[in-house]
């Protein structure tokens, strides 16, 4: 008996438990820490709180990646260190938990959850599942060109939301129940990526887009429009989409080379369903409406003042007025999510609040202000990746593109490679849950854990950066991009 309980005792877990722990000891009882100084001579102060901000990042990134405890429970860890160690009081650090981006994806996996019950996930399967037909590395390579394209339109928050639910439908006749595979494993993870990479193509994808041509308006004083951002972005993000359909044949190749007569079988189940309903036509109409809204925005000057979180909330609203939705259904909302991404939004804010993400950023890009450009400009892109595994893309952008755009011109850089490769690899965060609501919407799957995200996610990483390297080189220069300046302009 003894034995037993010995042998269920989880070392492992108790193990990295103590090291984010020991990890936040170590950071937030340490003396303080030089100040950051960027090429202008101008000093960045770490201060107490900054340091403590840093030392909950380490805790939280190490409790996150080997899941000591459920995802959510250390997002409100988060907020608890923060005040408990007056590294910002508790109405600021718990406040962030509501922000309108975590609101936004709660609205988003409202629709993917109307979607499932109305019966429009499954006939959007069977009708794919028509054309692609039985081989799975089609049936990959269906799902990842679908969700890139819905991405160009809609926010890829909202497509995972909407996609996952048509992946469990097409899994569910793959034949091995919800037994964990790597076809499985493939089809959630490549989904998660796959709306990383489509996102980057167009404004619409995200908001770090929006974000990022702020700034370079502001320390650059020239605008970049629409279809400029699309026309470097197009042939990146979608060189990754066919890459990593590669590399999901590699690491995650199916069990089954196909699944025979799963054309036909999708065709029984589509004739099935009968004629399509009044909810599945109201449900369309009113997601339809809200994505319509949310994408003219970017068109309609009018339309510009109207929040986002705010037009995508009312379709949440309209499932319960029209009944499509009722009070049951909220159980069905991974409340394990949102609570990742209001912890993730939390330690975003606490370290760009505290100075610490801008301290952090002056450090790595100054050690650089003497390298080649290209030297430069993959720091940068490297620095975002890592930054925006951790927190908010948003933020990653913020913290390091205005760093960057000043110390470019002393080493002859030209600003739009700097903003186009940050960019590239702040839509793109491979490692870890918290780096994007898809990821964090395909771990509901329950096909991976945190842990082999995180193992797949460095050769992917490793091909990410491998791509912006060759954009920088050759796929920009080619389209027209400047890539440097005489050095001091």
């Amino acid at each position: 008996m003894a034995s037993t309980q010995a042998e269920k005792f989880d070392w492992k877990r108790i193990v990295f438990m103590l090291l984010g722990v020991s990890l936040f000891a170590v950071v937030y009882y340490s003396p303080m820490w030089p100040d950051a100084v960027d090429p202008m001579g101008e000093h960045f102060l770490l201060s107490r709180e900054g340091k403590g901000a840093i030392a909950v990042f380490l805790l939280a990134g190490t409790w996150w990646v080997f899941e000591v405890v459920p995802i959510g429970v250390t997002s409100l860890l988060i907020g608890v260190m923060q005040a408990m160690f007056f590294i910002r009081p508790a109405k600021v650090a718990f406040k962030d938990f509501m922000d309108p981006s975590v609101l936004f994806i709660f609205a988003s996996i409202m629709i993917g959850l109307v979607f499932t019950k109305t019966g429009l996930t499954k006939r959007l399967a069977y009708k794919m599942l028509e054309v692609v037909g039985e081989k799975t590395s089609r049936i990959y390579l269906g799902v990842f060109v679908v969700t890139a394209l819905l991405t160009h339109i809609m926010a890829h928050t909202a497509v995972a939301a909407t996609i996952y639910p048509l992946l469990l439908a097409i899994y569910s006749l793959y034949g091995e129940g919800k037994k964990p595979t790597k076809f499985g494993k493939g089809l959630f993870i490549g989904m998660a990526y796959v709306a990383g990479a489509g996102s980057i193509v167009t404004l619409l994808g995200a908001a770090r887009g929006a974000v990022a041509l702020g700034f370079f308006k502001e320390v650059v004083h020239r605008d970049i429009g629409f279809f400029e951002l699309s026309w470097y972005m197009f042939p990146i993000g979608w060189l990754m989409v066919f890459l990593l359909w590669g590399f999901f044949m590699v690491f995650f190749k199916p069990e089954k080379a196909t699944i025979p007569g799963l054309r036909e079988k999708a065709r029984e189940l589509n004739a099935k369903m009968g004629p399509i309903t009044r909810q599945e036509i109201l449900a369309a109409v009113i997601v339809l409406g809200v994505i319509g809204v949310m994408s003219a925005r970017a068109f309609v000057p009018e339309l510009k003042m109207l929040n986002k979180t705010a037009i995508i909330l009312v379709s949440s609203i309209l499932f319960f007025v029209f009944k499509i939705l009722d009070l049951k259904d909220l159980e069905d909302i991974p409340w394990n999510i949102i609570l990742l991404f209001a912890g993730a939004m939390s330690i975003g804010f606490c370290l760009w609040q505290t100075g610490a993400a801008k301290w952090m950023a002056v450090n790595w890009l100054v050690m650089f202000q003497d390298a080649n450009w290209f030297i430069f400009v993959m720091s940068i892109a490297f620095f975002v990746m890592i930054m925006t595994n951790f927190i908010m893309n948003v933020a990653a952008i913020a913290i390091s593109l205005p760093v960057a755009l000043v110390i470019a011109p002393y080493l002859g850089v030209a600003p739009d490679v700097i903003l186009y490769a940050a960019l590239v690899t702040a839509g793109m965060p491979f490692l870890l849950l918290v780096g994007a609501a898809p990821n964090a919407i395909a771990y509901d799957s329950g096909m991976f854990s945190t842990g082999e995200f995180f193992a797949y996610g460095i050769p992917a990483s490793i091909m990410l950066m491998v791509v912006v390297g060759i954009a920088a080189l050759v796929i920009w220069p080619i389209m027209g991009m400047p890539v440097t300046l005489p050095v001091g302009g």
